[in-house]
């Protein structure tokens, strides 16, 4: 059971605590000590990637993926000696795949321990996509829904933000499906993080010249205005109607029935809901990270010039979306048919005569 209160340590003081702790496990015969250096040796890699002096609960999986990628390209000083001592000059290795599968199981055992202790309020390596291969080190899983499976997704949520209340159901301060439905949409059309959706209130929404805009708060204290789709502004106007009409105080958007602020471990519990009834021909299970990819995934796929979709994601560089885009079945041979230098002329991509 997850702890009520999370300790709000430091990345470099839970890494403290818990190198304590496998060491004290040699004590006992529980560990080996060469085990526990490399454990030990891990997880103080780990801080000085990710920033000693960050709060350890507030790490996403966003940023366990940018440490993972961070650690595959640095130097292994040891591979490195060696091949410098066979040529001078020559470029020093990078790690090695099974130290990448390595780190990353170190790092696991980590938040495992972490999440037991009570320092984070929710396991970021359940959203992280950078997952290991036999061979090769390191690579993004693909997390992004196909096309059918996003629209299913997203067909299901706009009809729970119409359904009738079922009779004899929850009481009118306890339904939550459009609150629900609210979620699905805004994660799968504008992908934000999920710290970025629980922070948000309801002054950060407004209307300019007509259009909905969301002004997103996020890393590093940024911002960025991102207008929603028609469909999206339509079920926010019916949520925050509802929330005038119940008279809730507070400003956060997203409450709990019991009036509470939601925190990011109870998104995945609500995409949940949604998938649930969702055809089971069109449904696979996705994290709020993984409908980030989706967004970054089907706008690029859909020829959004590049840089708009990285101001809606708000990454800083363009580099990053390489992480978010993941292949599309069907989209090379869409893009071969629609050839620009043959046009209409394009025949179908593989189509060959008879003989």
């Amino acid at each position: 059971m997850r702890p009520a209160d999370v300790r709000r340590l430091t990345v470099d003081e839970a890494a403290d605590r818990y190198i304590d702790m496998v060491r004290a496990k040699t004590v006992t015969g529980a560990l080996a000590p060469s085990t526990a250096e490399v454990y030990a040796r891990d997880v103080r890699t780990f801080t000085v990637l990710a920033g000693g002096d960050r709060v350890l609960d507030d790490l996403t999986g966003e940023d366990v993926d940018e440490v993972l990628l961070r650690f595959a390209s640095k130097p292994d000083g040891r591979r490195g000696a060696s091949r410098a001592a066979a040529g001078a000059g020559q470029a020093e290795a990078v790690q090695s795949g099974a130290s990448q599968s390595r780190f990353r199981r170190s790092v696991s055992a980590f938040f495992r321990h972490a999440t037991v202790a009570g320092w984070v309020q929710l396991d970021p390596m359940r959203a992280a996509t950078v997952v290991p291969r036999r061979r090769g080190g390191l690579r993004a899983e693909r997390r992004a829904l196909t096309r059918e499976q996003a629209e299913g997704l997203l067909g299901t949520a706009r009809e729970l933000a119409v359904a009738s209340p079922p009779e004899g159901g929850k009481r009118a301060d306890q339904r939550t499906e459009l609150r629900d439905a609210l979620i699905v949409l805004l994660l799968a059309t504008v992908g934000p993080r999920v710290s970025e959706l629980v922070r948000a209130d309801v002054d950060h929404f407004y209307v300019n010249d007509g259009v909905r805009y969301w002004r997103i708060f996020g890393k590093g204290g940024t911002t960025r205005d991102v207008p929603l789709p028609r469909e999206v502004a339509e079920v926010l106007d019916a949520h925050l109607a509802v929330r005038r009409a119940r008279e809730v105080g507070g400003n956060a958007l997203l409450l709990s029935w019991r009036g509470r602020r939601l925190a990011r471990g109870d998104v995945q519990a609500v995409i949940d809901r949604v998938l649930a009834r969702v055809d089971p021909e069109y449904r696979r299970g996705v994290t709020p990270h993984g409908l980030r990819h989706t967004t970054a995934t089907h706008l690029l796929a859909a020829a959004t010039d590049m840089d708009a979709v990285r101001r809606v994601l708000g990454h800083s560089d363009l580099s990053t979306l390489g992480r978010y885009r993941d292949d599309l079945p069907g989209e090379l041979e869409a893009a071969m048919r629609a050839h620009p230098l043959l046009g209409a002329a394009s025949s179908e991509p593989g189509d060959v005569s008879a003989d």
